[in-house]
């Protein structure tokens, strides 16, 4: 099995990439390059291409297939970035990977914690030199009753982490699940919603879920509610998020992720025009914060991304 890897920084995945390649005797070359159409025939002649975020289309699917591509892996969990059903109509498969969920657990904990303090306000106020107390009063975890939208991995991880806080916390997923039932209480979403000071989403990012925390879900939330998004941007209706900013409905949100980000995290944009309006609205807001997708980056996470893709492949050759 022959592997060529795209996008491989070399400030943090280079050394886990010759590490593991040696690790499990793999013949492979790589580029710090972002795959494209123009620059695919680096893969000619190699069974599987290894990627991260980046689009791949039909146009570049037609042209894996024609170089002799067999599989693509990526060092993600989500893999909405290919076009996967098309790429396994021509017989080329798709591999996502895993990693430790404590990584995006524990970081949701965290934006959890700064929304309810207020972080991002007190910050900027101290940055201009005011001291002052009015409008920086936070509220604590412990009174509160979180809502967990998704008991995967991820959301089970982050219910684990709450556990310790004395919080009341309310679950929800399709599949419940029976260590989880025993960690928080499951209901149905309507519940969850009408219920919980604080939501976390963490449900996959599949067409049933577009917009899943949308208008109608806002409507039912209390007043002051809090939003975490460390999943996907397209579970949470950006507009319906701004106009219940504007009327006070959010008391804050804290979001890893937003709509719209493909081909703007993870290059340095200083100096361009973002193309994404509705994130730069909700920058503007004083009880938002937004992170560049950053929940899952972590040296173990990383280790684990690169490690786990190079054992996906070997294991889809069957070696």
């Amino acid at each position: 099995m022959r592997m060529f890897a795209y996008s491989i920084r070399p400030f943090d995945e280079e050394k886990y990439l010759l590490d593991f390649c040696e690790k499990y005797n793999v013949e492979f070359d790589y580029t710090t390059e972002t795959p494209v159409l123009e620059n695919l025939e680096l893969a000619r002649g190699y069974d599987a291409i290894n990627i991260i975020t980046s689009p791949i289309d039909r146009p570049m699917i037609d042209k894996l297939k024609e170089l002799g591509v067999k599989v693509i892996a990526t060092r993600t969990i989500g893999f909405i970035h290919i076009d996967y059903e098309y790429a396994r109509s021509v017989g080329i498969g798709v591999l996502n990977i895993s990693y430790s969920p404590s990584t995006v657990a524990d970081y949701t904990v965290m934006l959890m914690l700064m929304g309810l303090r207020k972080i991002k306000e007190t910050m900027l106020r101290a940055a201009a030199q005011d001291f002052s107390l009015k409008g920086k009063l936070g509220k604590e975890i412990q009174h509160c009753t979180i809502g967990v939208v998704g008991t995967g991995r991820i959301g089970r991880t982050v219910i684990k982490d709450l556990t310790g806080f004395g919080c009341r916390i309310l679950a929800y997923d399709p599949y419940p699940n029976p260590e989880v039932a025993e960690m928080a209480e499951y209901v149905d979403l309507d519940t969850l919603i009408s219920e919980s000071d604080v939501i976390t989403i963490h449900a996959p990012g599949v067409n049933e879920n577009y917009h899943m925390i949308g208008y109608e879900a806002f409507d039912k939330m209390k007043n002051g509610v809090g939003i975490i998004n460390c999943a996907r941007g397209m579970l949470l209706d950006s507009d319906a998020l701004i106009d219940n900013l504007d009327s006070g409905k959010v008391g804050f949100a804290c979001l890893d992720t937003i709509e719209y980000e493909d081909g703007l995290y993870y290059f340095n944009r200083m100096g361009e025009p973002l193309k994404n309006p509705k994130m730069a609205i909700l920058n503007s807001y004083p009880n938002v914060i937004i992170t560049p997708h950053t929940a899952f980056y972590t040296q173990e996470a990383v280790s684990q991304m690169v490690e786990n893709s190079i054992i996906n492949i070997k294991e889809y050759f069957g070696e």
